[in-house]
């Protein structure tokens, strides 16, 4: 095991939910942590340096000045993300552009800063990614899409870098946290299509991913978490199934009555 004593971190979105619970966790266990956001919230735990994460020259700038007050880097954990209503049938919007951009191409760009400094402290990087991008559900595609797009990416950078940087991806299944907000007030809330879980289990797949011998390459969040990865990856027919079968029953139950995007998948389902 590797110790996260005097470990040197960049954590992206480190004002939000997850990014605020893994700043304390990991300062807690001894490591020197900058937080990368676009606010700072006044009771921030470690130090934030304001970015846009869509601003590849301001990421540039913000991994350069991070890794000055570091003095170097072993662990970037990509966090940062967006979520939002994005029907699969619909045209991309706004939305979908913006979680496109902030979940795959921020992560990629603050990767491809850090990458120096990462190899030359054979460190890691951690990618939270979701469960929604093994298990996609209706109504988020462009957070699905987004998401399954950042694992690919993982598998390719491991491709080119794993020999002098190990690269992990966690899964997580829905955090209680604003990122849900907007789509809960378009009416698609994924309530009871998706299962809240503590957030704690998101801090131990990182810190496992940042200190074990050999880093894993995707790891779950709970017990639950690994057995539907495992079903989406070995039994793919059988998680379709699961999906529709719980999308037909919030249906039934009318749980996308009142939203005028999910107006296609109710008319197919005949209500």
């Amino acid at each position: 095991m590797r110790t996260l004593d005097g470990a040197r971190v960049v954590v992206t979105g480190a004002g939000g939910t997850i990014g605020r619970a893994l700043s304390v966790a990991l300062r807690d266990a001894g490591a020197q942590v900058v937080g990368l956001d676009r606010t700072v919230p006044p009771d921030a735990p470690v130090p934030i340096l304001t970015c846009d994460l869509t601003d590849e020259a301001a990421v540039r700038d913000a991994v350069r000045a991070a890794l000055d007050r570091l003095g170097g880097l072993d662990l970037l954990v990509n966090n940062a993300g967006v979520g939002g209503p994005a029907p699969a049938e619909l045209p991309p919007d706004a939305t979908v552009r913006r979680q496109l951009e902030v979940n795959l191409i921020a992560a990629w760009s603050t990767t491809a800063a850090a990458i120096p400094a990462l190899e030359e402290a054979r460190g890691r990087v951690v990618f939270i990614a979701s469960r929604m991008a093994v298990l996609p559900l209706p109504l988020a595609a462009a957070y699905g899409v987004s998401k399954r797009a950042v694992v690919a990416y993982a598998d390719a950078l491991r491709l080119e870098v794993g020999t002098h940087v190990g690269v992990s991806v966690v899964y997580p299944s829905m955090i209680a946290s604003p990122i849900h907000d907007s789509t809960a007030a378009a009416g698609l809330s994924l309530d009871g299509v998706s299962r809240y879980e503590p957030v704690e289990g998101v801090v131990r797949a990182v810190v496992r991913a940042a200190t074990v011998r050999r880093p894993p390459a995707n790891l779950a969040t709970t017990g639950r978490g690994r057995l539907e990865l495992a079903i989406a990856r070995h039994l793919p027919g059988v998680a379709r199934w699961m999906v529709n079968r719980t999308v037909a029953r919030r249906l039934a139950a009318g749980s996308f009555d009142r939203a005028d995007l999910a107006a296609g998948l109710r008319r197919r389902a005949g209500r």
